[in-house]
Formats: structure tokens, C-alpha cells, sequence
């Protein structure tokens, strides 16, 4: 898919833009003042139409998250970058690199919505899918107390086209690596590295990770993939998660609903070194922790913050199960 041009809205366009991405109401004024800083300066617009015209020729491309173009500012950017802000009060530098992101993906979604209709996604898919990046802006303002996108390589995958919510869970169309493909063809499977698969994400947002509300999504996303795109048929899903590091098994008893889900899949591997950040994240809301103040409200709490209390680390797991 390609396009002359990608940009920014203007004024209430951009405000209705924002609303639809579900952006947190107190980041919208920032985004709408910062706005015409950004694209008064020519080499900060350039930079954005050339970041969103790489995400939207990415639209619909069967690739790997790693060979997407990245929406961030560049490190090493003009002057004129620098410049932007001073003398304008608090708007600075910064806030143009946190912002940055945001406007990557708004100058996109104009052309992931028309993929989405040719494809004939429903309306209501399309909108939960790509309001992820509100949530995200959440997350990031939950974290650090402003606005911004803590990984805005993340959401690359919404808006190409290759990451659909359904339900409780999010599915990306993706292939299958060599440790994770290669234990899929010891199973004995006809598939291997590089064959289809849909990988599986846990949205922390969207209350418990109940049994019911897992079958039910997957039920939705064999529908929704066979009937959006036939071409492809995907026999297995994989996970690569904190949620599967076998250690869990330790702490929780066998009805909680994160054992229940890491048992629908062959844990084929964890990494070697550790993550203890990414559960306490997720868990606690923060990467930034000290397990002596970790609380221990539920279950949970209480097993990813023991654990480290006791000077162990948790690490992420790679599993997969035939659909």
C-alpha cells in the first residue's frame, strides 16, 4: 500500500482523531498545542510525513515487528529540533519527542481504517484495536506523570494491519521463529520456522484472564482470520510471556486463571536472562520497583513479590498450542 502523503489533521480533526483513539482527555491539549510547533518547522515535518509514509506503505505486509519502520523522533535530529519550545513556556524538546509517536500514528490511521474496511474488519474491531494507543498514553502517564508512549514500537503492529483485538485477548499475524518453530515440527507438526502463526497478547486492561473469556476470543479469532484472511491459514498460536515462565506454577493454586492459561500451551523454552520488570510492570502498574515495598493484596502480588524477595528472578516463556 503506498501514499503520497501522510499528516497530521488540523484543529477539531485532530481532536475527533484523538477522541477515537481513546487518549487519555488530560494528554489531548498538550497534543492539540504542541501541533502547530511541529508543523511550522520543516525539518520536524518532514520527519513525521516520512515516518508515517513508512508505516503506511507497511500497511497490510506480512513482515516481523522487527522490519517495521520505527515512528520514534530521532536521536540525532536538526537544530531546529532543539529549538522547538524555547521561549513558548513549557512546551520543550521533550514534549515534542513524546508526542512525536502520537502524531506518526495519527497521520496513519486514515489509511489502516481503509485496510481494515477493504478487508471488511468490523467497525467495532477496528476501533478497540487501534484505541490501544490511549491505553497506552494511560499506561505511560501511569508511570511516569505525563504524556508519551513508554514503547511506541508496540503499536506499529495496529497500525499496519498485523495486531487485532478480539475479545480478551489481541492476535498478531505473524511467523514462527527458529527455537518456537522448531519445537512445533519435534512435535511432529507439518510447520517449522518461518510458517504462519497468530501470536497471542494479554492486554493488562481488560479484568481477569478468566478460562471463559479465553475461548471466547479464540473462537472469535478462528472466525475473524478465516474469514478476513482466507489466504492464510493459521494452525498454531504462540506466546512469548511472563506469563509463562514456569515458576508461577510455585505460588498460585491449579484453579487460578494465570496457571490455567499457561497449561493451554507446550512451554517450549525461557529466556536466559531475566525480566523481573515486565510482571512487576504489568502486576504493579510501575517497572520502577523495590520488592521490600512491593504490596501483597492478592495472590499475584504476593507471588511475583516473594519471589524476588527471596533473591530469585522471573524470565519470560515461549509456548505454543495448536488451534
Amino acid at each position: 500500500m503506498t501514499v503520497e502523503r501522510a499528516q497530521l489533521p488540523d484543529g477539531d480533526d485532530l481532536a475527533e482523531a484523538l477522541l477515537d483513539l481513546a487518549v487519555p482527555h488530560e494528554d489531548i491539549g498538550e497534543l492539540l498545542a504542541l501541533r502547530p510547533r511541529v508543523t511550522a518547522d520543516p525539518e520536524l515535518r518532514r520527519m513525521l510525513e516520512e515516518a508515517a509514509h513508512s508505516l503506511v506503505e507497511s500497511i497490510g505486509r506480512a513482515v516481523s515487528a522487527d522490519e517495521l519502520p520505527a515512528p520514534e523522533l530521532p536521536e540525532q535530529g536538526s537544530e531546529s529540533v532543539g529549538a522547538v519550545g524555547r521561549g513558548h513556556g513549557p512546551v520543550s524538546s521533550g514534549a515534542v519527542a513524546r508526542c512525536f509517536p502520537v502524531y506518526v500514528f495519527v497521520a496513519v490511521l486514515p489509511h489502516v481504517r481503509e485496510y481494515h474496511r477493504a478487508l471488511s474488519v468490523p467497525e467495532e474491531v477496528s476501533r478497540r484495536t487501534l484505541a490501544d494507543l490511549g491505553r497506552q498514553m494511560a499506561v505511560h502517564r501511569r508511570a511516569l506523570g505525563t504524556g508519551g508512549l513508554v514503547a511506541p514500537q508496540w503499536l506499529r503492529l495496529h497500525f499496519t494491519g498485523l495486531l487485532y483485538e478480539l475479545g480478551r485477548l489481541q492476535f498478531e499475524r505473524g511467523k514462527l521463529g527458529k527455537p518456537l518453530g522448531s519445537a512445533v515440527a519435534a512435535a511432529g507438526l507439518p510447520l517449522g520456522p518461518g510458517d504462519d502463526v497468530l501470536g497471542l497478547h494479554i492486554p493488562d486492561y481488560l479484568g481477569p484472564l478468566s478460562p471463559e473469556a479465553c475461548d471466547r476470543s479464540l473462537a472469535r479469532a478462528r472466525q475473524f482470520f478465516a474469514r478476513h484472511f482466507p489466504e492464510t491459514p493459521y494452525r498454531i498460536a504462540e506466546c512469548h510471556s511472563w506469563l509463562l515462565d514456569p515458576q508461577l506454577v510455585e505460588y498460585l493454586p491449579q484453579e487460578s486463571n494465570v496457571r490455567r492459561f499457561q497449561e493451554r500451551f507446550h512451554i517450549a523454552h525461557r529466556d536466559d536472562e531475566p525480566s523481573d520488570e515486565v510482571p512487576v510492570g504489568f502486576v504493579f502498574g510501575d517497572m520502577r520497583f523495590d520488592s521490600a515495598e512491593l504490596p501483597r493484596r492478592t495472590g499475584l502480588e504476593r507471588a511475583i513479590g516473594d519471589h524476588l524477595r527471596a533473591g530469585r528472578h522471573w524470565y519470560s516463556g515461549h509456548g505454543w498450542f495448536e488451534l
